[in-house]
């Protein structure tokens, strides 16, 4: 699409306002006396209904306006990015768990790592952007990263190499270790604070760093998997930007679903092999070799596809050890 740079400036204006609504509802800056709204089920439901809404309406703004070429290829970007931030979910649990983060402040600190990742995706877009028009050869190279990924995502689940990490130890948080004391406990949401007239960080900016280098690792996986959908920049960073906004909301909301998501690697290991060969397919058929290449409906169609198989599946395997937990390990296959 050819979108004018005053709808570029709308757009990221629009994005400024819902997250500044966001953080004055909930964080409430403006009471002194009531601080942040801790997050239930309820208010984070209402919350995601809210942003999923939103995105689902600019999605057909997209199709309306540009197409329905360019409205599928947002959807699809949307669904992708939005299955991918699920990954990004566990590890925000785990830091938050690892930092101990009281619960009234990681609202606050969700907002301060998702307005980071949209900044440095930002930043990857306009570079992956400029690198495909100058070297169209790049989606050999994506795709072949993207399969690589893929394998990954299957080798360190059956590992466990994820649950071993420790995300709180990370380089960049170990350097800010090194030349700043940091308190034992928490200054509510103050980054830094004095104690006995020297300055000192808290755990606050440390869970703040490790999640911004988090969100860093992740641009770098998703950003060529959306290229591989559309090379629309527009297309790409609100798909991003949309996915990315409603990630607080969708953290609180699976918080307690974490443990129940057993088949989510599987799932995100599918779509990205399956965008993996979708760009070298591309790849070869630009460079003239007769391939059949897989178009946006059908790739909007398999993601769906593979999502809604990962999370029913979860949900029935959690179910199935749920009940074989009560039926207790004396329990007789006829149910005396």
């Amino acid at each position: 699409m050819n979108v004018p740079l005053w709808v570029w400036a709308a757009t990221i204006v629009a994005m400024i306002l819902i997250l500044t609504l966001d953080l004055l509802i909930v964080d409430r800056p403006w009471s002194k006396t009531k601080g942040p709204m801790e997050f239930g089920i309820k208010q984070a439901a209402w919350w995601a209904v809210f942003y999923i809404g939103i995105a689902v309406l600019f999605g057909f703004g997209v199709m309306y306006f540009g197409g329905g070429v360019p409205g599928a290829e947002y959807f699809a970007g949307f669904v992708t990015e939005k299955s991918l931030s699920i990954d990004n979910l566990f590890v925000f649990y785990l830091l938050m768990t690892g930092f101990a983060v009281p619960k009234k402040y990681q609202h606050e600190v969700l907002l301060v790592g998702i307005v980071i990742a949209i900044v440095m995706r930002g930043v990857f877009i306009v570079l992956g952007a400029q690198v495909i028009n100058a070297w169209s050869e790049v989606f050999y190279l994506f795709g072949a990263f993207l399969i690589y990924t893929g394998y990954k995502i299957i080798r360190d689940h059956l590992k466990g190499d994820e649950e071993e990490k420790d995300f709180t130890q990370t380089p960049v948080v170990r350097l800010v270790k090194r030349f700043w004391p940091v308190t034992n406990d928490y200054h509510g949401a103050k980054l830094t604070t004095k104690l006995d007239g020297r300055r000192h960080v808290t755990p606050m900016l440390l869970v703040i760093v490790a999640i911004g280098v988090i969100d860093l690792v992740f641009a770098v996986d998703s950003i060529p998997a959306i290229f591989g959908l559309t090379q629309d920049a527009y297309i790409v960073f609100t798909a991003n930007a949309f996915a990315l906004m409603g990630l607080r909301q969708l953290y609180f909301l699976l918080a307690g679903l974490m443990d129940r998501l057993a088949y989510i690697s599987w799932g995100l290991s599918a779509i990205m092999v399956f965008i993996g060969v979708k760009m070298i397919l591309h790849a070869l058929h630009e460079n003239g070799v007769h391939v059949i290449e897989v178009g946006i409906g059908t790739s909007l169609t398999v993601i769906l596809g593979i999502m809604t198989i990962t999370i029913v599946g979860s949900l029935l395997k959690s179910r199935a050890d749920r009940n074989k937990e009560k039926a207790g390990p004396g329990a007789r296959l006829d149910g005396s």
